[in-house]
């Protein structure tokens, strides 16, 4: 996991991509999380490089690879044993990898998280349903999904 200080440039390239796009369809936060998305792709880049393309399907082309990249927000600095999501609703994107990110909801600090092809993360990752309570946590999940602990993940593609 790497600490990356969100600079005013990442912040405010992110804003303006939040802009355009407006709510996203099929977040798990409805919409509401799409700054924190984008700073969570800026994130991946400033660790691993590549070049930010952002389509539906995948953000990031990283050595020839796509990559899309999940954020979730927080309040504190995250664990390994939290957990990285796949809704169900995304789990067809035609991507090679995931990146995960965290990103404060000050938007001051994020984190990388790692990352894992795509295949290998459906193999390793548990399925949960909507409204379902993960018993590593007590959460109830707001739509179904698929959820991986941070300390699986790679530290790069592999």
């Amino acid at each position: 996991m790497i600490e990356v200080n969100v600079t005013e440039k990442m912040f405010l390239t992110a804003r303006e991509k939040a802009v355009e796009v407006g709510k996203l369809n099929n977040s798990i936060l409805n919409g509401g999380g799409n700054l924190a998305g984008f700073i969570g792709e800026q994130i991946v880049l400033s660790v691993l490089g590549g070049e930010w393309i952002n389509t539906y399907q995948y953000d990031l082309i990283i050595d020839g690879y796509k990559v899309d990249v999940k954020t979730k927000q927080t309040s504190v600095k995250p664990l390994p044993h939290y957990e990285c999501s796949i809704t169900e609703v995304n789990s067809d994107q035609d991507c090679d990898y995931y990146a995960f990110t965290r990103v404060k909801k000050d938007f001051s600090v994020g984190w990388y998280l790692g990352v894992m092809k795509k295949s290998e993360y459906f193999q390793q990752a548990k399925y949960l349903k909507k409204g379902e309570v993960d018993p590593s946590n007590n959460y109830t999940v707001r739509a179904s999904c698929y959820n991986l602990t941070i300390d699986k993940l790679k530290e790069k593609l592999e």
